[in-house]
């Protein structure tokens, strides 16, 4: 039996959108992905929160999961993630808490200390610049404000309080691409979710970092990692390679500062970006999971044998629905092979 044959499957979505496009079709679009994915057996389905980038529509990101859960059934439906500097704790615990209430046991929140966007839009989204400084212990309230009521607040008419939200328990988890959230996750004793899908740089180091300062909490009592990566699967390896291209473009149009609208793919590169572009992408995707089933199987195979991460989850911005779909089926197929 393959060694990803016990490995959950998840998905990160970025509501991906064509120019030629409307963000009405994206998101129905999104939806029917999602279904498509429950369908398979897939464990999770995130939505990344992103602002002021035409091409990515999940700005609103709880609005997105309630609409995502309300169209399924059985799929863990949550954030990949929340960026917390963006929002209070208590908006952010009253919107999870009332997402969990409508759809109990299915609700993931995952947080992360970055903007999730360009510097100005930033400021645009918080005029606290050291917001980020204060992530630790905005953890911290949130866990509280999504907690049981302590003792020591029973009569207390001034206590700050998230209905719905108390005692909902949401599960939550630390994202990151850096050594910081790897050591605040191990400390707390969260699970713990690595952005390879665009990050690759500390992936061994974090991941080594967060199972050695791992300590067991009420809520987790030994480490939980999981690795995001980005995907391209096709019948052939040729066929992935060529799909590719509208990853690649998407990511030479970020570094150039442009708009990231899915494009269709090339025959080739050349002649698109230069040597620098290319080394960076290249940088980017290096962690990318593309190629025919074989070529796939064997991939993640080493992966997961490699450092052992709990499970998967894959960013898959192809440019046809349709191939979205279907690497999804050739996806789930390996696993059973």
């Amino acid at each position: 039996m393959s060694i990803l044959a016990d490995i959950p499957f998840s998905l990160l979505e970025l509501a991906p959108m064509r120019e030629d496009s409307t963000v009405s079709s994206t998101l129905q679009g999104s939806l029917a992905y999602a279904q498509h994915a429950e369908s398979l057996g897939f464990n999770r389905f995130w939505l990344a929160e992103h602002h002021n980038m035409p091409g990515i529509i999940c700005s609103a990101t709880s609005i997105l999961i309630g609409y995502i859960a309300g169209g399924t059934e059985r799929i863990r439906v949550g954030a990949g993630g929340i960026m917390l500097p963006n929002h209070a704790p208590l908006v952010v615990a009253e919107q999870f808490g009332t997402l969990a209430s409508l759809y109990p046991g299915r609700i993931d929140l995952g947080l992360g200390r970055a903007p999730g966007s360009d510097p100005v839009t930033s400021l645009a989204l918080n005029r606290d610049t050291q917001r980020a400084e204060h992530f630790p212990n905005e953890v911290s309230e949130l866990q509280s404000l999504l907690g049981p009521r302590e003792a020591r607040q029973i009569g207390q008419t001034k206590a700050v309080r998230a209905i719905p939200g108390e005692n909902t328990n949401v599960p939550i988890w630390l994202l990151g691409s850096s050594l910081f959230s790897a050591q605040l996750a191990a400390q707390r004793g969260l699970p713990y979710v690595f952005a390879g899908h665009f990050a690759p740089r500390f992936l061994s180091e974090a991941i080594a970092l967060y199972r050695r300062e791992f300590v067991p909490s009420a809520v987790l009592a030994k480490p939980y990692v999981m690795v995001g990566l980005p995907l391209v699967a096709a019948p052939t390896d040729a066929e992935a390679q060529y799909l590719s291209t509208t990853s690649k473009q998407r990511i030479l149009a970020l570094i150039r500062g442009q708009e990231m609208w899915l494009k269709p793919p090339v025959d080739s590169m050349d002649g698109l970006w230069s040597e620098q572009e290319k080394s960076y992408v290249d940088s980017f995707l290096s962690l990318s999971i593309c190629g025919g089933p074989a070529t796939i199987k064997h991939r993640l195979a080493v992966f997961v044998e490699q450092l052992g991460v709990d499970e998967v989850m894959f960013t898959n911005d192809l440019y046809s629905h349709k191939h979205r779909l279907r690497a999804l089926d050739i996806l789930m197929s390996i696993k059973e092979s």
